[in-house]
């Protein structure tokens, strides 16, 4: 059974307290880390930039790959399907 208890995620140099299910505990540190990894890598890179356009630029770029393994998952679906299709129509196109 999962107990949900309190933690303090720091991103972005603020602290988030959460309440989460036990055994999300390491999901939810490791998404903080890569979260913070990503806002470091931008800030090296573009020192001008405040926090909340890291945070932005950052925030897009999860969300810009989530969509787009997303899309390879759909692509993934549509040609199994297109593949099970064409066998059965050479099966009947065999029949007939």
């Amino acid at each position: 059974m999962d107990s949900v208890f309190k933690i303090q995620l720091q991103i972005a140099g603020r602290h988030y307290p959460l309440n989460i299910n036990r055994n999300d505990e390491e999901i939810y540190r490791k998404a903080a880390r890569l979260v913070n990894e990503k806002i470091s890598q931008y800030q090296q890179r573009y020192r001008d930039r405040d926090g909340q356009d890291l945070l932005a630029m950052a925030a897009f770029q999860f969300a810009f790959r989530v969509l787009e393994l997303e899309s390879r998952e759909d692509d993934q679906s549509l040609l199994k399907a297109m593949e099970e299709l064409t066998e059965d129509l050479e099966e009947f196109m065999q029949r007939n």
